[in-house]
């Protein structure tokens, strides 16, 4: 579609003229779709309107809202990954698909040190996020590859070692976490610190510079270089606009919903809020798995669970102490000390299933057995058994893959020491064939 520069030919086919004409007509119906988001947003704000809408009905339309954001966010990112970093331009995807679950967890700590009950909400909120993630939304990726290729073991980018050995490096620090019951500005500057290296490395990966784009992504990728730039940047923002002025109204609207068929408060905080906050990470990964391209969407998750078990976890002792005016750390109770341990567990089985650089059939259905049945059991000791369920089966898997580990080691050595090489060599073997 575009010359090696980056423009399209002097004398485009009006049959190609036309179907560009129609991707930018379903690009532009797709952002409409959001718009009602920032302009109810708006009228709220301004105090010029204030919609009273039926709980339900909100959540409807801030959750369509998201939605269509996920979905330009799709389209851009294609065309971003071959202006910009690659790694990067999924990570800061992922960090713009995850705003949602920043906007309600840091309203919980803002408000912590008024109201002392959010703080525990806080922790709840952030450890439902994660588990969700893992527990939910990377099997579902594994399903659609599997669904799609009938191969029962998915193959994960050899550039994910980084984000892998991050998440790695995050969940070990995070078992003190339940230990000290709270979380102070140390844990801030270190998850803080974190997350900035992680950045840093996944910025070195290159722009891909021979992708075929079909639909959307090919009405944006036939600009002029600087169009192509701005329109690129400017749909980033929009949604990220989008999805910031979603996440409440949308979680309240469900939440609310929730609440009126009787469900219980603390659960709606942690996992019905979460699964509203989530969707925008969900709804990126599934898509782009669907199309072929399950690394993008497991690259995007894995960004996601680093971002979240780093910058998130440092995020909540920082708005705590801005907004109280206070060094003390956000303290939380015995419930959410058991949360955040078997968060942490979970998140050290993920990451024993992801050092072979692979996720198998057997692995995919633990990850998501475990997970959904905790749903019913809420005694400590049942819970306390799941952690310790998630530690077994993590110190068995890496046991099992000892013989992997310098294949893990190799492909962190050749990202940090030779972005370019690893990256390019590993998408000639992943890139489904142009449609």
């Amino acid at each position: 579609m575009r010359s090696p520069e980056g423009e399209l030919p002097a004398a485009v086919p009006p049959v190609v003229k036309g179907l560009l004409a129609r991707q930018w007509a379903l690009l532009l119906a797709t952002a409409a779709v959001a718009l009602p988001i920032p302009l109810l947003r708006l009228l709220e704000i301004t105090g010029l309107a204030h919609p009273d809408l039926p709980n339900a009905l909100q959540a409807l339309i801030f959750g369509l809202g998201i939605f269509a954001a996920a979905t330009l966010l799709v389209w851009a990112s294609e065309v971003a990954e071959t202006e910009v970093s690659a790694g990067l331009a999924l990570v800061v995807l992922a960090l713009i698909a995850v705003l949602p679950e920043y906007a309600v967890d840091l309203y919980f700590a803002w408000t912590a040190p008024d109201n002392p009950e959010n703080a525990h909400l806080a922790i709840a909120n952030m450890t439902g996020g994660n588990r969700l993630l893992v527990g939910l939304a990377w099997p579902v990726i594994f399903l659609i590859f599997f669904l799609k290729t009938r191969r029962k073991e998915m193959p994960i980018l050899k550039s994910n070692a980084l984000g892998i050995l991050f998440l790695a490096a995050a969940t070990l620090y995070s078992f003190s976490i339940p230990l000290r019951s709270h979380l102070s500005l140390i844990d801030t500057g270190v998850m803080f610190s974190l997350f900035a290296a992680y950045m840093y490395l996944a910025s070195r990966s290159p722009p891909e510079n021979d992708r075929e784009f079909v639909g959307p992504a090919a009405a944006i990728a036939s600009l002029p270089r600087a169009a192509r730039r701005f329109t690129v940047l400017a749909v980033f923002v929009y949604c990220a606009g989008v999805i910031f002025a979603a996440a409440e109204p949308f979680a309240n609207g469900l939440v609310e919903t929730g609440r009126g068929a009787g469900i219980d408060e603390f659960v709606l905080v942690q996992w019905i809020a979460p699964l509203a906050s989530e969707s925008p990470e969900f709804i990126l990964a599934g898509m782009l798995a669907a199309r072929g391209r399950h690394h993008a969407g497991m690259t995007i998750l894995i960004s996601s669970k680093v971002n979240q078990w780093t910058l998130l976890i440092g995020s909540l002792p920082l708005a705590y102490s801005i907004s109280g005016g206070t060094f003390s750390p956000l303290d939380f109770d015995a419930r959410q000390q058991e949360e955040v341990f078997l968060t942490a567990a979970q998140s050290l089985f993920a990451v024993a299933i992801l050092v072979s650089l692979s996720m198998g059939r057997w692995e995919a259905f633990f990850l998501g057995a475990l997970f959904l049945t905790q749903f019913f059991f809420t005694d400590t000791t049942v819970r306390l058994g799941y952690a310790i369920a998630y530690s077994i089966l993590a110190a068995v898997i890496l046991v099992r893959d000892v013989p992997r580990l310098p294949v893990f080691y190799r492909a962190v050595r050749d990202t940090v020491r030779d972005p370019h090489g690893t990256h390019e060599s590993e998408l000639a073997q992943v890139r489904p064939p142009p449609t």
